[in-house]
């Protein structure tokens, strides 16, 4: 027999009172702890309620889940560049036979035609100075910017640094907006990052990526290198314009991509803003870049120099030339020193000591710490201001296997070779005609057309100077000193 709790009404009415009074206060008591912090967590756990008549929970607003915020007011500031220049066209010679000249109908092809580019800019001052890539403006006669606005304006080049692909223009405009700048140097790998531009002419477009390496060089896309890599996708139009940080900060400005067919394959590079600024700052100041001159050439030293020279593989630059009338010539700078530091900071390749001098004041006087034949030496010296096309050449070098050195083939410099090759007069050595293909030496750089000016550093005049030099040094490592195309280098060919 089934039993059943019978209550009466009053005590019903009663009991239920209670239960809505212990709720409420239960409510109460909860309510201050939405959105803080779970136990155990350390993120914040968002609790959404719904909305009256919405039928079910409401989601965070749209921009609380992207970077909107942080690009929205990075847009205005990116404009697209559009340039036009007038190019001689290289003629055929057949267009001057009467035969092929009867297919055209008499008619010779234009001897001019205009050539278009495509690029992009970033709003620096709100009085409208514009930062692009020099290489989007190069010997332009028409210039015209668009802003995201729709508004256009004839675009002043205000001055150009082929060197480090930098640009600066000028429109006719105020209260532009613009981009905060950030500090390049703070930048690590990993950190965001997001690049706007106008790629293939579409219309402005954002992409988002990280930083993928820091102070990249040695690509000879420029003189001067320090990129920032960027997986952000780059593609052909949006040189000139942004790259931005998290923090929404202009860090540098899109220059290149390295592409295999034209188009972005995750490996763009980026001016850093605080190289890109100290160009802008001198171009506006001078009218162009004046840059800080020791007069040496320099290149990395690799374990096989380090080992001949007695020096440490992993820090500094070999002097592997010194102009005779440069300011290191004057300061006692000889081939074969390493300089180690500048100014008490520490040199880490010929990359990291020619942008700290090109940044530098001509007149300004330095401090180097360089090590000679394995001992450390001090020099100070005034820089002076760096000629047209020139700086401090980092003139590269090789790797060898382990052999003799065979294969090669020389022959006296003479007068007329002199003159083929535009060789100054101080030049002495023995001009390379030839190198086997499984020579070491050819592995260690070497090619026809070099001139070998020291062999183990002993001075070469002669072909009887090669031969009795290599003769000495047998099977050993040899080290030699060329000239090539107006610089020297080291190179050297490892022994058996």
């Amino acid at each position: 027999m089934e039993r059943f709790l019978q209550i009466r009404k009053p005590a019903a009415v009663a009991l239920g009172v209670i239960i809505l009074i212990v709720g409420g206060v239960l409510g109460i008591a909860a309510s201050p702890w939405a959105g803080q912090t779970v136990l155990g967590s350390s993120h914040t756990v968002p609790i959404y309620i719904s909305q009256s008549g919405a039928g079910s929970a409401a989601g965070p607003k749209s921009n609380e889940l992207g970077f909107a915020p942080l690009l929205k007011p990075a847009l205005p500031a990116v404009v697209s560049i559009t340039s036009s220049r007038v190019v001689k066209v290289q003629q055929s010679p057949f267009f001057n036979d009467p035969f092929f000249q009867q297919f055209f109908g008499g008619q010779r092809p234009p001897q001019e035609q205009r050539e278009r580019g495509l690029g992009s800019g970033v709003i620096i001052s709100p009085d409208g100075y514009i930062l692009t890539n020099n290489h989007v403006v190069d010997k332009a006669t028409d210039i015209k910017v668009l802003l995201p606005d729709k508004r256009q304006f004839t675009g002043k080049v205000i001055g150009t640094d082929p060197k480090t692909d930098v640009a600066v223009l000028k429109i006719d405009a105020a209260g532009l907006p613009t981009i905060p700048l950030g500090d390049s140097s703070r930048l690590q790998v990993g950190d965001y990052a997001f690049a706007i531009g106008n790629p293939f002419g579409i219309g402005e477009t954002a992409t988002m990526g990280i930083v993928s390496a820091t102070g990249r060089n040695g690509l000879s896309i420029e003189a001067y290198e320090d990129f920032i890599q960027t997986d952000a996708a780059i593609n052909p139009g949006n040189s000139g314009g942004a790259l931005l940080n998290a923090r929404g900060e202009l860090i540098g400005v899109n220059t290149a991509i390295l592409s295999g067919g034209g188009g972005n394959q995750g490996v763009g590079f980026a001016i850093p803003i605080n190289m890109a600024k100290y160009v802008m700052d001198e171009i506006l100041k001078h009218g162009k870049v004046v840059r800080g001159y020791i007069g040496v050439g320099i290149q990395e030293v690799s374990p096989e120099l380090a080992r001949v020279f007695h020096v440490s593989a992993e820090k500094g630059a070999l002097v592997s030339s010194v102009d005779p009338s440069s300011p290191g010539a004057k300061a006692g700078l000889q081939r074969g020193d390493v300089v180690t530091e500048l100014n008490g900071a520490p040199i880490n390749g010929p990359n990291d000591l020619r942008l700290k001098v090109a940044t530098m004041t001509p007149g300004t006087t330095v401090h180097l710490k360089i090590d000679r034949n394995g001992e450390s030496r001090d020099a100070s010296l005034t820089l002076g201001e760096a000629p047209a096309g020139k700086g401090e050449v980092n003139t590269g070098g090789g790797s060898a296997e382990n052999s003799p050195m065979r294969g090669v083939q020389v022959q006296d410099l003479t007068d007329d070779i002199r003159q083929q090759l535009r060789l100054n007069a101080d030049v002495k050595g023995v001009i390379v005609t030839g190198v086997s293909d499984d020579s070491p030496a050819t592995d260690a750089g070497l090619q026809r057309g070099d001139v070998i000016e020291q062999i183990n550093r002993q001075p070469v005049n002669s072909v009887d100077d090669y031969q009795r030099l290599i003769g000495q040094a047998g099977k050993k490592t040899t080290v030699l000193l060329v000239e090539r195309g107006g610089n020297t280098t080291f190179l050297v060919v490892q022994g058996e």
